[in-house]
């Protein structure tokens, strides 16, 4: 139970497929009281059934709030509440922390936190990785961007969902760390796939091939996770990180690429298998759906 911080209440904005899980683990396990908002009732009245406060409205969420975790599927969403109508920025008071899970640009970011900062207040990037599972289980990795102390007194929060917890500097270094972990994922992704789509019209079977991988260098989190558990099984789901969101966060990549000169080539080449995917219809599955796209190859070589 975390009691430490000097926080008394917590606001939730985001209920979505990582949000949701985070908050129950929040509410559960930090000994505070959580009010949640989302704009799909269904996972408030889940939540409710489980003593969790909802809200009308991000600023009810936010009001009566010490720390106010925002669980947003963009940048620029995060931008609308922060901006919007009783957005947060108006409503805010001196002393709160507003802190985004998700996955930003790095400029939007810093520049958010330069206005909440002038309202005597901070502004937090504390981007998410891993699965919904680990979400569920409470063993995310959370890379954080902030001021030193405050990072300190989030810490307990922060460790009732995630297990791995790194403060990477100041705001938006939390974000740099997350967006390029994500470009080596899809990268490593694609990899996998085009290494199963190879070695299968070479006469070797994918899962031998994988299993044979995982016991060498070729090993990864990618290959244990994305490669045997969907793309070897090619379960692609809705409702898991999807290519859209993937495309997302690869242009966060390619934008950071621009801005500090890097040839993002292999990055580039990701980008165009996902917009493919997305021209395809699968815009709303997992991202390692594009193993599919990757596996059709050449129909003339076969």
């Amino acid at each position: 139970m975390v009691m430490n911080g000097n926080f008394k209440q917590i606001g939730f904005i985001g209920l979505g497929v990582m949000g949701e899980p985070i908050c129950r683990n929040l509410a559960h396990k930090s000994g505070l009281p959580v009010r949640a908002y989302d704009r799909d009732p269904s996972p408030q009245k889940r939540l409710a059934a489980e003593g969790i406060r909802g809200a009308d409205s991000p600023l009810q969420a936010s009001e009566g709030s010490d720390v106010i975790f925002l669980s947003l599927p963009s940048g620029e969403i995060v931008h609308e509440v922060v901006h919007g109508p009783d957005g947060l920025l108006d409503t805010v008071r001196p002393g709160q922390i507003v802190v985004d899970l998700g996955t930003s640009p790095v400029d939007i970011t810093r520049a958010l936190a330069s206005e909440f900062s002038r309202r005597g207040s901070s502004f937090v990037d504390a981007p998410v990785a891993r699965t919904r599972a680990a979400a569920e289980a409470g063993t995310l990795a959370v890379m954080v961007g902030g001021d030193a102390d405050v990072f300190e007194r989030l810490r307990p929060l922060i460790a009732t969902f995630a297990s791995e917890i790194t403060h990477c500097g100041p705001v938006g270094c939390g974000q740099v760390v997350k967006i390029l972990n994500n470009m080596v994922l899809f990268e490593t992704v694609v990899a996998i796939s085009e290494a199963k789509a190879i070695g299968e019209r070479a006469g070797v079977h994918p899962a031998l091939l994988f299993d044979a991988l995982s016991k060498g260098s070729a090993d990864s989190f990618a290959l244990r996770n994305h490669g045997m558990k969907a793309v070897l099984p090619g379960e692609f789901p809705e409702r898991a990180f999807s290519v859209e969101y993937a495309r997302k966060d690869l242009a966060y990549a390619l934008q950071l690429a621009r801005e500090t000169g890097i040839d993002a080539r292999g990055a580039r080449i990701v980008s165009g298998w996902l917009d493919e995917a997305i021209g395809a219809g699968d815009g709303k599955k997992y991202h390692p759906v594009i193993s599919r796209l990757i596996g059709r190859g050449n129909q003339d070589s076969k």
